[in-house]
């Protein structure tokens, strides 16, 4: 009852014109539209907050899906694009290369660990992902491997919503199982999460050996799975399984990448190197669509070659994007200048502290905390419509998935609003049950 009232009241404040115009020509992702209530319109943005057209400020807990890292409408950023656009807001990369792309492959080469030098930029973490499986796949065409075309993937992973994207992912308890008849069959198997698990794992790698191309994790925190963490450990069991067997490694931190689990990339906790590494999400501070696939020295000289067919032929049209390589450029001298990893150090000391007051709750199965991610997980959520309007009520934007609420601010967000977060999910948790 509760929840219906919730969602009558909020879908009767007054809308704008653009609104009633425009809303009922979209379509909305990850959204039964016609069970689900109507979306908020939003004006503007400022810090931590979005600015609703009716005048409500919402406290974003989630930093639009972890992107606004720097949070929202950072002058340093806005003055770069607002440069680049006067001056070449795009080219196509066929035969020209511009400036900011030139900078920040230089820059994210110069950042991630080892010989991760060679940058391939795409406009989607999907996109990134698609881009590294056809270069782990051609990788080994190019050698004269033609059977290795398989990857490993793991329980709860979640690699994006394109075609190879969904194959790597978990189709049994994932949102894709609707696609299994369409997508390639791949290798799932658990996180080695124990010295044992390894070992299994690795004979379990080496068996598939002739057709394995790669092993493909999201390291440290498998995001839309279910914000569901493993420790260094699991990394360096796949490197050592992943070298035993020949295939390529592949750590895709489009979510834990830029600082979300505490260090600047996920794999540094590790000290593990992949052959290739996907990076989008925060790339632009939040504000431009960028994503990039990173690969390593021997990934590369194997398409090094007088003969074209051994080229990776693959090109988004956007791809290099100057606008957007100047929001990232931008983004990079923000971490660079501000203390971006002591504020995500801070936000993970709150987090724990403040959320673990849900711990022994009725309905609670656990609560954890990676960095700047916090997540109080139920036993389940009978009704999520009605209690992602219970934290709209509250003056919070927090959008709980499957059974978990999770908090993924923005690092530069003030302690103020970052205890309204912390207080607002224990206020609706408890008032839940």
């Amino acid at each position: 009852m509760r929840g219906r009232y919730l969602i009558k009241s909020l879908s009767m404040t007054a809308k704008p014109d653009w609104f009633e115009r425009g809303f009922p020509h979209l379509w909305l992702p990850y959204t039964q539209m016609k069970a689900a209530p109507e979306p908020l319109a939003a004006a503007r943005t400022r810090g931590s907050r979005i600015v609703l057209a009716d005048g409500r400020e919402l406290v974003d807990g989630i930093a639009s899906w972890w992107t606004a890292c720097h949070g929202y409408n950072h002058p340093h950023i806005a003055r770069a694009v607002t440069r680049q656009l006067g001056v070449l807001p795009h080219v196509m990369m066929g035969g020209i290369v511009q400036e900011q792309a030139a900078t920040l492959a230089k820059r994210l080469a110069d950042l991630l660990p080892g010989d991760l030098t060679r940058v391939f930029f795409s406009d989607s973490g999907s996109v990134a992902v698609e881009v590294a499986l056809k270069m782990a796949v051609q990788f080994w065409l190019n050698k004269g491997e033609h059977k290795r075309k398989k990857f490993v993937t793991f329980r709860g992973a979640y690699h994006g919503d394109t075609t190879g994207a969904m194959s790597v992912s978990d189709l049994d308890a994932g949102m894709h199982r609707l696609f299994q008849g369409l997508l390639v069959e791949q290798l799932v198997a658990d996180l080695p999460r124990t010295e044992e698990s390894g070992a299994l794992f690795e004979q379990f790698a080496e068996r598939h050996a002739g057709e394995l191309a790669g092993i493909i994790v999201e390291p440290l925190a498998q995001g839309a799975g279910g914000m569901v963490f493993h420790d260094a450990d699991v990394l360096r069991r796949l490197r050592k399984a992943a070298d035993k067997c020949g295939a390529l490694l592949i750590f895709d931190e489009i979510f834990t990448g830029f600082g979300r689990t505490g260090a600047m990339f996920a794999c540094e906790a590790a000290n593990v190197v992949p052959d290739i590494i996907t990076l989008s999400k925060a790339l632009t501070g939040g504000t431009l669509p960028l994503a990039a696939t990173v690969a390593r020295k021997h990934v590369f000289d194997a398409f090094w070659s007088d003969d074209p067919e051994r080229a990776l032929m693959h090109g988004p049209t956007f791809m290099g994007n100057a606008l957007a390589c100047a929001a990232a450029n931008a983004s990079l001298d923000l971490f660079e200048q501000e203390p971006r990893l002591r504020q995500a150090a801070a936000i993970s000391v709150m987090l724990r502290r403040e959320l673990g007051a849900c711990r022994g709750l009725p309905g609670v199965k656990d609560v954890r905390v990676l960095g700047a991610i916090g997540v109080v997980e139920l036993n389940e959520i009978k009704d999520i419509h009605a209690l992602r309007q219970a934290f709209i009520a509250e003056g919070v934007f927090i959008r709980p998935f499957g059974s978990i609420v999770y908090l993924t601010p923005a690092f530069t967000i003030g302690e103020e609003d970052l205890k309204k977060l912390t207080d607002t999910v224990v206020k609706v948790v408890k008032g839940k049950q």
